[in-house]
């Protein structure tokens, strides 16, 4: 048990999140919990902004996902690190409140479906990152999510398992459709711009003959 009163604003600057999980449940003092805001609510805006493009809903999204911590943080258990359960709460936020807005029917997954390795990773790293990003917009939340878990947010499949409570199967067949789709995407922009570039770059060649 901690003993609260002791600690100085130094001191609990220097808290793990999960101790200042612990004294927040446990004394209800504000100033844990606003440790935890300071600490996270810049990252937690800047994946709502990741999925929504607009900056003013996507800080009314940070307000709501803090809200829903606040009110569900004795749920929090130490099987997985603080900052994978509050990502893992945003991304569920930001597709729930998706599938309101746009109303997306959810997608079904062949969980027999053979999954390969990461081995193809290197592929996702050579993808030039503005395509990338345009990509990105053009995949389901639910994907966007698992890559943001693995590749932003650093997460093992054993993490994302944990995380989104499915099996560690079912996570890289997952990752390996979300991948497949990202490259198939980002491939037909660029075969897409490819021929646009042409095209006028022919264009400006018969008005210069």
């Amino acid at each position: 048990m901690f003993n609260a009163s002791s600690y100085s604003f130094m001191q609990i600057k220097k808290f793990t999140d999960e101790q200042l999980v612990k004294l927040f449940i446990e004394t209800q003092k504000n100033i844990y919990f606003e440790q935890l805001y300071d600490r996270y609510s810049d990252k937690v805006f800047r994946k709502c902004v990741s999925f929504v493009k607009d900056e003013a809903q996507a800080e009314d999204f940070t307000h709501d996902i803090f809200m829903k911590l606040v009110l569900n943080l004795g749920s929090y258990k130490e099987t997985a690190k603080f900052s994978t359960w509050l990502f893992s709460i945003t991304y569920n936020y930001c597709i729930d409140q998706i599938r309101i807005a746009k109303k997306h029917q959810e997608v079904a997954l062949d969980d027999n479906f053979d999954a390969a390795d990461d081995d193809d990773d290197a592929a996702m790293a050579e993808m030039d990152a503005q395509r990338l990003h345009k990509a990105m917009a053009l995949i389901l939340p639910e994907e966007k999510s698992i890559l943001m878990m693995k590749y932003q947010d650093d997460l093992s499949i054993k993490e994302i398992s944990t995380s989104l409570d499915v099996s560690e199967s079912a996570v890289k067949m997952r990752l390996l459709r979300a991948k497949e789709k990202l490259r198939k995407i980002y491939l037909e922009n660029m075969i897409f711009w490819g021929a646009i570039i042409s095209k006028l770059v022919s264009l400006m060649m018969m008005k210069n003959d």
